[in-house]
């Protein structure tokens, strides 16, 4: 599968025959640039966010939504998404609202978006989410998931890859987040690889044997 970063939350990923839009943002709410792509599908942690839910951006294209999903998950086409019911930060804001995490499997590799979590994870999520492989966490800070509860998580998890994302970017008029190197900090140098492009291809044999944090690069992020 290709993966690519647009900015903030919102990744693009390609298979054979389709293409899969995760939790896009509003340009004009976030300052990033307009994604003119289109998608055959948008997968969204809330619908209630605009930074996380403008499938408006990719019109003509399937919409689901995590926080309507049923515990069991839903399956679009044959590729099935469960989500793992969160909310926003309850520490950081004033009315948290429900989220969702959410995993997938494309091209046999075990994919998990961390959505808008703001709380530290809990066993009944973990047991959810233990297996997956490749992670997109936010690595802002709050009001999304502290830092210190996220590098747990993936102590936890054990993934083969984490994708960072939701942190300060060029342009961007988010309230002030953390930048990526506060998050990559703890991590042995060795550990960290730091992508020239906003893609990647991903496959089960590029898939490394002990966690790697991947750093992309953002291609809609502002000047």
């Amino acid at each position: 599968m290709k993966v690519q970063w647009y900015a903030h939350a919102c990744f693009r990923i390609e298979t054979e025959g389709k293409s899969i839009v995760t939790d896009p943002y509003t340009p004009e709410k976030s300052g990033f640039r307009t994604i003119t792509d289109g998608a055959d599908l948008v997968v969204r942690s809330s619908n209630d966010d605009s930074a996380h839910d403008n499938a408006a951006m990719f019109p003509g294209s399937d919409v689901l939504t995590m926080t309507y999903a049923p515990a069991t998950g839903t399956t679009w086409r044959d590729i099935h998404f469960t989500p793992i019911p969160a909310q926003e930060s309850m520490l950081h804001k004033v009315e948290p609202r429900d989220n969702a995490l959410y995993r997938f499997v494309v091209d046999g590799v075990d994919v998990l978006h961390f959505g808008d979590v703001g709380n530290p994870l809990e066993a009944w999520q973990f047991d959810i989410m233990r297996g997956c492989e490749v992670i997109l966490v936010p690595t802002g800070g709050p009001p999304t998931i502290e830092l210190a509860d996220l590098h747990a998580a993936i102590r936890e998890l054990q993934p083969r890859i984490v994708i960072p994302m939701h942190y300060e970017l060029p342009g961007c008029i988010f309230p002030t987040m953390l930048e990526v190197a506060e998050f990559t900090a703890p991590y042995a140098a060795d550990a960290i690889r730091h992508l020239d492009a906003g893609s990647v291809e991903i496959t089960r044999d590029s898939l490394p044997d002990t966690t790697q944090i991947w750093v992309m690069q953002a291609t809609h992020a502002g000047a």
